[in-house]
């Protein structure tokens, strides 16, 4: 596996200063917290010789990385899509998951959201035989564990380490190897989850470490997760954030994509503008990559 060498971009917008951990930067196809989710779930697939089996929609992030990293390892991948094999000639992610000889294997949007029931599993496996399961986003607890290695030693200097929050498990990884001074805090992309400090505390409490809050106060001095921010929903967005991302992207040569990281430093900037973070920090935010998604995001919604 490739090794981890944090890479720090310091950055000026909006004159506020604050670092950016690039792990966009770690690998162009499986980078980001991808790298950290899929790494000892791969070791374990290898190690119990079993071809793996994973799910995503047709622009998954977790979808590409994962036929990425397989491809790279010579490990058989399918993927359960949700959706229609005619989504393929519009999605740049399946059509790179078929080049990587991955299999795709289709299912209706309603058997998906069953996708975890015992029926749906037999059946998986009674169609491809043994496998080793990785869900959806790489979020179980191999997934955990190999972000509890994003923050580094050096990386425990900072006041505060923000990340975008899809399931909870890059933020659990994070704020379980956090200092304990470290306040992590995470930026839910989601609508009306307000589960996901549940779901985090879930992984927190497994590794042994202390659950988290919800934010209680407008000064925010505890690591806790943040609602607020997703834009109108899961892959979804507003004219704010797409003016955001345009000018932060222009101004700091940094590129973000529209799911994850636009509205985590859109976030970041209009919480340090409110005073709500303790003025004087040295702020550390988490680029998480899934660049790959802006093409199909971009089609979808017609922004070019």
């Amino acid at each position: 596996m490739i090794k981890y060498e944090p890479i720090i971009n310091h950055v000026t917008y909006d004159g506020i200063n604050l670092d950016v951990l690039r792990l966009d930067l770690i690998h162009r196809r499986f980078g980001g917290n991808k790298f950290f989710k899929l790494k000892y779930n791969i070791q374990k697939a290898k190690a119990l010789g079993l071809k793996i089996l994973t799910f995503g929609g047709a622009h998954s992030n977790h979808i590409f990385s994962c036929a990425a990293i397989s491809k790279l390892y010579n490990l058989h991948l399918i993927c359960v899509i949700r959706g229609e094999d005619s989504d393929i000639e519009k999605s740049p992610t399946l059509q790179f998951a078929q080049q990587c000889e991955s299999r795709l294997h289709f299912i209706s949007r309603e058997k998906y959201k069953r996708k975890t029931e015992d029926e749906i599993i037999f059946e998986l496996k009674d169609k491809f035989g043994d496998f080793y399961m990785i869900p959806e986003g790489g979020s179980n607890f191999e997934g955990v564990k190999g972000c509890t290695d994003i923050i580094t030693p050096k990386l425990k200097e900072y006041d505060y380490v923000l990340c975008a929050a899809g399931t909870g498990a890059t933020f659990a990884g994070i704020k379980i190897t956090a200092a304990p001074e470290q306040k992590i805090i995470g930026v839910s992309v989601l609508k009306g989850e307000n589960k996901l400090i549940n779901d985090a505390n879930r992984w927190i409490k497994e590794f042994g470490s202390k659950p988290v809050s919800e934010s209680s106060s407008d000064l925010i001095s505890a690591s806790t997760i943040l609602e607020g921010y997703h834009c109108g929903g899961y892959a979804k967005h507003n004219d704010s954030l797409l003016e955001f991302k345009k000018d932060f992207e222009e101004k700091t040569n940094i590129p973000l994509d529209y799911i994850y990281t636009a509205k985590l430093f859109y976030a970041v900037f209009d919480l340090i503008k409110k005073q709500k973070l303790i003025p004087g920090s040295k702020i550390l935010v988490v680029h998480s990559g899934g660049l790959q998604g802006n093409a199909g995001y971009e089609a979808r919604y017609g922004l070019f």
